[in-house]
């Protein structure tokens, strides 16, 4: 009898025992695909009414960025004018002529279309930007607006230094784009690219951002002041892009489509825009003053690396190396020295060249900015007031302009210790020499000016001064540091 109590007690504390584990096993099991369904209903319910309204929830589409952006997109035409026949001396083009039984055609009078590109219109009466590779050499520029009327635009400056043009139209009224604090811009928010590929007007592509203060080296090859911070993008862009707009999805503008990084000259993955924030500065520069006011701070820089790092000795990889400062500019003034490490400009951090280059480029000559950087691992700060490209602080004027093109030299006021050693008083020094009159008259850097057109100069802006104010041929005298002395003529 008590081995069948017994029996019946541990069979019913097994049953409970397995009742127990099936209901742990199973209830969980049982939750989750309950939870499973009711998400999967939830994703219905999200899809049934998408259907239903036919509208995507706002924030996930491009429709109203698109809408606000489009009609103030622009289709530029760059036309070259052409007075007569012309006849390829190419061999081979003549030897296919030949072969298909060709006849040179005669070019006629008049302008010829040479190239397309895209233009954001930025105010309601009728000023354009777009790139200045998109105008340059242009006779005639033609604006196709969205709605297909068509102006002759005026050109009012370019810069090439960063790749833009500015250009008016006569109209009132027009739509255009407000520019957006392109600083504010986050790595991996979506973008909209909109311009004119292929001549394919008022095509929008969309992606989002890669890459912020990016150096792709297409505008430093010809010039080592131009300014290379791109904002790169996914969204595809194609020849006839340049000039368009980046926008975001409030449809403001971020940037002006630049370029694109490709094996085959077509949209490869990687598209390049100058920073809205830069070409507010630029573009406000021409419109005020007819020139890009440009104001440097005077020294050669280069980004850290390890190598670099051990080399200098530098604690951290962080800011930009300062190679060179040239005496008497504004770093050198402030008391900024070679091998200091600037990593802050105002209350903007530096992390490269590209970043201390475009965060320069937002200020004109005359402009103080506070510097920081380290020296010996020390934190130190420094107020620079800027200078334009004669060393001096003046607003630059589209004659002193021309005048530092012909002369084709960085030019600066003599140390005192090559004046005292050529027993002189005063003296303007070559610094460097690139392609102009100065190099063309043979004139080595490190040659001191001690007059210009028979008039004692003191400083850069004598010379300038002084060839400006000269219509024909230009004399310069002076010597070099072995005490040699030159005399040299040349026409302006």
């Amino acid at each position: 009898m008590k081995n069948s109590v017994l029996k019946l007690m541990l069979s019913s504390m097994l049953g409970a025992a397995i009742a127990l584990g099936v209901f742990m096993y199973v209830a969980p099991t049982e939750t989750r695909v309950k939870r499973v369904e009711a998400e999967a209903n939830d994703a219905q319910n999200v899809f049934s009414q998408v259907k239903f309204n036919g509208e995507i929830p706002a924030g996930l589409n491009f429709v109203a960025a698109a809408g606000k952006s489009t009609p103030a997109v622009v289709h530029i035409k760059n036309y070259k004018q052409y007075a007569g026949v012309s006849h390829s001396n190419d061999p081979y083009n003549e030897w296919l002529r030949q072969f298909f039984y060709q006849q040179p055609r005669p070019r006629e009078e008049g302008p010829v279309h040479a190239s397309s590109g895209s233009g954001v219109i930025i105010a309601a009466d009728g000023y354009i930007v777009t790139n200045n590779h998109v105008v340059k050499d242009a006779d005639i520029i033609e604006v196709i607006l969205n709605d297909k009327k068509t102006y002759t635009a005026e050109l009012l400056g370019t810069d090439p230094t960063t790749d833009l043009a500015l250009l008016k139209i006569e109209e009132k009224n027009l739509p255009y784009l407000e520019f957006a604090n392109s600083d504010e811009v986050n790595i991996g928010e979506w973008v909209l690219a909109v311009g004119n590929p292929f001549d394919l007007s008022s095509t929008v592509t969309a992606g989002i951002v890669s890459a912020k203060a990016r150096n792709i080296n297409i505008l430093r090859s010809t010039n080592n002041l131009a300014i290379e911070s791109f904002i790169q993008t996914d969204a595809a862009v194609n020849p006839g892009n340049s000039g368009g707009a980046l926008v975001n999805l409030k449809g403001e503008l971020i940037g002006i489509n630049t370029a694109i990084a490709s094996p085959t000259g077509a949209y490869a993955g990687y598209s390049f825009a100058v920073p809205a924030t830069l070409v507010q500065k630029v573009i406000g520069d021409i419109k005020e003053y007819g020139e890009v006011q440009r104001g440097l701070l005077g020294v050669s820089i280069q980004d850290i690396n390890s190598k670099l790092a051990e080399e200098k000795k530098l604690k951290d990889l962080n800011g930009v190396f300062i190679a060179e400062v040239r005496e008497e500019s504004a770093a050198d003034l402030a008391g900024i020295e070679e091998a200091d490490v600037i990593i802050k400009i105002n209350d903007r951090d530096i992390h490269n060249t590209s970043e201390l280059q475009e965060a320069i480029g937002r200020y004109r000559p005359g402009d103080e900015i506070v510097v920081t950087y380290v020296r010996d691992g020390k934190v130190k700060q420094s107020k620079a007031t800027l200078q334009n490209k004669m060393g001096t602080t003046d607003i630059v004027t589209k004659e002193d302009v021309a005048v530092v093109m012909v002369l084709g030299a960085e030019l600066s006021q003599a140390s005192d210790e090559v004046l005292k050693s050529l027993r002189l008083n005063d003296g303007v020094e070559l610094k460097k020499v690139n392609a102009g009159k100065i190099k063309d008259a043979v004139l080595r850097e490190g040659f001191i000016i001690t007059k210009v057109n028979r008039i004692p100069v003191k400083d850069p802006e004598d010379v300038y001064r002084i060839i400006s104010n000269t219509e024909e041929a230009v004399y310069m005298e002076g010597y070099y540091p072995n005490g040699r002395k030159m005399y040299v003529g040349f026409e302006k």
